[in-house]
């Protein structure tokens, strides 16, 4: 069957009817916005202006896996916080011991540390395999550290990262290949301080041979990378591709930082632990805090052996004017929704099922795009999973990136979500959370493929 051509006359008049029936559905979000005269772009943060139909819905509650808007509408909730929530909204042991923290204990920070934090170390210990580890309130702070770190112990100026990578907002990391390969700031990137290419080195995601000949400079203190590119579409690896880039960096003497801030969807020790993968340092971020800013990074011993040494050298300064920081990271109210996340939520139990979902979700996307004969591809990583609007599916970060339909994406959130189904306003990723349901899952087919047969006609 030969691929279906999307009528565009067609499509932009069904998202001038999605946008129509968004604004009739929800006239106190949408006065709510209209109101928000002290607020930059009429929203707390910029970013949530990518909410379609020119206004986002306001919070009134949430709860598992559903949130209810000021509107009274309540959503199967897939998109979870872009991971925030991936342990579902309010859980309740993570609310529990927020709870004990706040209103029977007391202290939400302090300045001094608690028993709790030794505690979610061990466990990430146990789960990801580096020994010891520092404490931020978000993976783009753990970055930023992690980095300047790894510029210490080996000397070395510049880091290197795959193109249309996401690491929170860390400035060396918004680079792609120009036209001779020397790193460019992407599109768009508000005012870096300095010229990427001062900062950073840059080669597509699964070309180990650009690798090579990028780190054969010998200027490049780490390789800064997700295990999956996760927030340009999901970019799986390439078979040998992961084994290959901790072989280069060995051969280099280049350190490896994995970020697993998303990735973690693959399961309980996220991609690190299921596929075996080495970092030297290691990012975690959003979900492991059960929706409380928390963060961390792991080192391993030797990292940390040359990071004292330093230290005690009086080269560097690692407990004030280093930059460390900040002051409420490592708090009490963050330890404590981390040990009761990652020990009563984030369970091994958990994940086999919010896998096993997944895998019913994504089934159900195939279907539909198939049945359709859809030119577009599904890609999935454990609980996560996300289409893209082209097929065969992407394996580099500039490859999706030029598959982008802004039009195509709009009608998709719209469509959903007029429906009761939210998923990321970003891209088009859905994430299974412990609350979710057969159920849920279930409706999503149903819409989606609904929402297939209309865009045909």
């Amino acid at each position: 069957m030969a691929p279906t051509v999307v009528d565009r006359t067609r499509l932009q008049q069904l998202v001038e009817r999605e946008r129509m029936l968004h604004l009739q559905r929800h006239p106190r979000c949408h006065a709510a916005f209209l109101a928000a005269d002290h607020l930059f772009g009429r929203v707390p943060m910029t970013w949530m202006s990518k909410w379609s139909g020119s206004f986002p819905m306001y919070l009134q509650g949430a709860r598992g896996s559903e949130v209810t808007c000021i509107d009274g509408h309540t959503h199967i909730d897939f998109a979870l916080g872009d991971t925030g929530a991936m342990s579902g909204h309010s859980p309740e042991a993570t609310a529990a011991a927020v709870h004990q923290r706040v209103g029977v204990d007391g202290g939400i920070t302090t300045m001094l540390p608690t028993t709790q934090a030794e505690e979610v170390a061990a466990e990430l210990s146990r789960r990801f395999g580096l020994p010891l580890w520092s404490f931020t309130l978000s993976a783009t702070d753990a970055n930023r550290w992690a980095i300047r770190l790894a510029r210490l112990v080996t000397g070395r100026p510049k880091i290197l990262v795959f193109a249309y990578c996401y690491h929170g907002s860390v400035d060396e990391t918004f680079a792609v290949p120009g036209p001779d390969g020397v790193a460019v700031s992407r599109p768009g990137n508000v005012a870096p301080p300095v010229a990427l290419h001062e900062t950073t080195r840059v080669v597509e995601f699964n070309d180990l041979d650009a690798l090579a000949r990028e780190l054969a400079h010998g200027d490049v203190a780490a390789v800064l990378t997700e295990p999956a590119l996760t927030n340009i579409g999901i970019v799986a690896p390439e078979a040998g591709f992961l084994d290959g880039v901790r072989k280069l960096c060995d051969e280099t003497g280049t350190l490896l930082m994995i970020d697993e801030t998303h990735t973690i969807s693959v399961g309980p020790g996220g991609a690190t632990q299921a596929w075996g993968l080495r970092p030297d340092i290691f990012i975690i971020g959003k979900s492991i805090g059960g929706g409380i800013p928390s963060g961390a990074y792991g080192i391993t011993q030797e990292v940390a052996t040359r990071v004292t040494a330093l230290a005690e050298s009086g080269e560097a300064d690692i407990v004030d004017v280093g930059g460390v920081g900040g002051t409420l990271a490592g708090n009490a109210l963050s330890t404590a929704a981390m040990h009761a996340t990652l020990t009563k939520v984030f369970t091994d139990e958990a994940f086999t099922r919010m896998i096993a979902l997944c895998d019913d979700y994504a089934a159900g996307v195939r279907a539909a795009i198939d049945a359709h004969a859809l030119p577009w591809s599904l890609v999935q990583l454990g609980a996560r999973a996300e289409y893209r609007f082209t097929s065969p599916a992407p394996r580099t970060g500039s490859e999706s990136a030029a598959a982008a339909d802004d039009l195509l994406d709009e009608f998709a959130h719209l469509y959903l979500s007029n429906r009761g189904i939210l998923i990321t306003p970003f891209h088009n990723m859905a994430l299974m959370g412990p609350d979710t349901t057969a159920q849920q899952v279930a409706e999503h087919t149903r819409v989606f493929e609904q929402m297939c047969a209309d865009l045909i006609g």
